[in-house]
């Protein structure tokens, strides 16, 4: 498939929701219309649920039962393939907002401009232009107002251009939810891909917390396993999960997120996530430039 279409990549974007948050999700749809340069093509995928009419003309794809995030992700961008052959893919949280209308333009600029980006992150920030820790793909949450290339991106806010799963296949479905995108980015950076975070494409999201999933210690504890067993070398695999155990207890989460970490953490020990594709000690090397090298 051509990068591009007249030199300027044409973009779609996947929405999941659960259907929980329409008047959300309407605002989201609205601000994607509302963005300058050639119109996007919007599918919003529901995991499970049926939706009403929406706004903006954007294609509706009902999953007959809640496929997780990674999943999800996967049937919107495999539809947009199919209907309309995209060269960029967005993932936005069907509770976020595009605050600028020249989001898309930025993003259209950034991949024409640079044909080895493979993925762009944005900041993500609250209703008082305040970024969590953790929407930050830095060590340390440093300042989100610094843009430059990073070793993942943040999941509910990215660019994707569709070479990119080409050549190193879909999210990981089987993750369901927690760390698909670091599996992603791991992929994408052995591949010579490169993640830019850029800090003026702003999605504006409530502040919450992660540990508001019900599954989350289970498939955080699971997922950081199958991550080190899917891609790191083997010399690796220990002083990754080493350092993320002590990592987690040093958190000191509540006895029953902490005996649910752990439940997922021996079940992602048993049990296979196939393909195991150990990336290149160059890549280690790479991300160790970059600050994030991948036993941290």
């Amino acid at each position: 498939m051509n990068d591009t279409r007249g030199n300027v990549p044409t973009v779609g974007v996947v929405i999941l929701t659960m259907g929980e948050r329409e008047g959300e999700l309407q605002a989201l749809l609205r601000s994607v219309a509302a963005q300058e340069g050639g119109p996007a093509t919007v599918v919003v995928v529901a995991q499970g649920v049926k939706l009403p009419n929406l706004e903006g003309g954007a294609a509706v794809v009902e999953l007959p039962e809640n496929l997780g995030i990674p999943g999800g992700r996967n049937a919107g961008v495999q539809w947009l393939r199919e209907h309309d052959g995209v060269d960029v893919v967005l993932v936005l949280d069907d509770d976020g907002l595009l605050p600028r209308t020249d989001t898309l333009r930025l993003v259209r600029e950034a991949f024409t401009t640079n044909p080895r980006l493979g993925i762009v992150g944005f900041r993500i920030a609250d209703e008082a232009g305040v970024s969590q820790r953790r929407h930050v793909p830095r060590l340390r949450g440093a300042d989100p107002l610094v843009s430059g290339p990073v070793t993942t991106f943040p999941g509910g806010a990215h660019a994707i251009r569709t070479r990119v799963v080409d050549e190193v296949g879909p999210f990981p479905a089987l993750f369901f939810y927690a760390h698909e995108e670091t599996d992603f980015a791991w992929r994408a950076l052995d591949a010579g891909w490169q993640i830019d975070y850029r800090a003026d494409l702003l999605l504006t999201h409530p502040r919450t917390k992660a540990t508001r999933h019900a599954v989350y210690y289970y498939n955080t504890g699971r997922n950081r396993v199958w991550l080190a067993k899917r891609n790191l070398p083997a010399a690796l695999i220990p002083i990754y999960l080493t350092a993320w155990a002590a990592y987690t207890l040093a958190q000191r989460p509540p006895l029953a997120g902490l005996t649910s970490w752990w439940a997922g953490f021996f079940a992602g020990v048993r049990a296979p996530c196939p393909p195991r594709r150990p990336m290149r000690w160059r890549t280690v090397w790479h991300m160790t430039r970059l600050g994030r090298p991948p036993v941290i």
